[in-house]
């Protein structure tokens, strides 16, 4: 029984991930479908294997014996989901005592360390609590307001936590890469994440000041792990300029706030859980 539970759960997370984001779409809309589509297989998964092995080999379910192949792929999954996390944590640590053998200096009231690099970068590093990391070559290309630009985009990602949410996002990807379309589902939502921090950006300082300084910097060719950076400077946004560009310089109006209700789909990861009284 527990094996049939599997390959049900199995189907519908290959089924889930089946589903296309279309990039016409509004950003709220993209990033809702987007995060739908990366974190619901992986925490069904999750739900399921959770509930197997609290139910145990022994037993039966609706008639139908529970056996040990169920069990023991269950317990593989969660030891493998285990050992993807400690990996990310040992390359976040590594990251960050790193980034302590670097200056820290304060540089227009903002505290940042730096990076003895001749070309552009910036990133916020870290996890719940992130650092601003710049490097030398940023001080020398940026004058002083599209310095502050960058800084300002940095900022919000500090607003957002993202650092600390797409470690999370991260994890959830590590252990659901042979799903389809995962680095897809994983691109968007870093691109979504650009998106959302110029455009906080743009509330404070001017969006062309932005644009110009995203010119400028956007395709750099370093970066830190991307479980604990969010950087102005992604190689990978880089090819996607354009479209950062243009939504920098839209009618600019505030990223709407997502409510509670775009997350009722979590109620159906309990549904494993709710098999276990069935269990006998």
């Amino acid at each position: 029984m527990h094996l049939m539970a599997i390959l049900i759960v199995l189907m519908v997370a290959w089924l889930v991930r089946q589903t296309k984001v279309s990039s016409t779409r509004s950003w709220l809309e993209r990033w809702r479908r987007s995060l739908f589509l990366l974190l619901f297989p992986p925490l069904l998964l999750l739900t399921t294997a959770i509930a197997i092995m609290y139910m145990g080999c022994g037993g039966a379910m609706l008639g139908i014996k529970a056996g040990w192949l169920g069990y023991s792929l269950s317990a593989g999954y969660l030891i493998f989901t285990g050992f993807c996390l400690l990996n990310l944590v040992a390359q976040g640590d590594q990251s960050l005592r790193k980034l302590a053998t670097h200056e820290q200096k304060l540089i227009d009231g903002t505290t940042a360390r730096i990076l003895e690099l001749d070309f552009p970068y910036s990133a916020q590093i870290g996890f719940w609590n992130s650092e601003l990391v710049i490097s030398r070559g940023l001080l020398t290309v940026l004058d002083e307001e599209h310095l502050a630009a960058v800084f300002a985009h940095e900022q919000a990602h500090v607003y957002y936590r993202d650092t600390f949410w797409f470690f999370w996002l991260g994890w959830m990807r590590s252990f659901t890469y042979w799903l389809p379309n995962t680095e897809l589902l994983w691109q968007e939502l870093l691109l979504l994440r650009e998106l959302r921090a110029d455009r906080q950006a743009a509330q404070q300082i001017d969006p062309l000041l932005i644009a110009e300084s995203l010119l400028t910097v956007a395709k750099a060719p370093f970066e830190f792990p991307i479980t604990l950076c969010a950087n102005f400077s992604h190689p990978v946004m880089g090819d996607r300029l354009n479209e950062r560009i243009d939504f920098l310089l839209a009618e600019a109006e505030p990223i709407p706030t997502i409510r509670w209700q775009s997350w009722s789909w979590i109620c159906l990861l309990f549904l494993p859980l709710l098999t276990i009284p069935l269990h006998y």
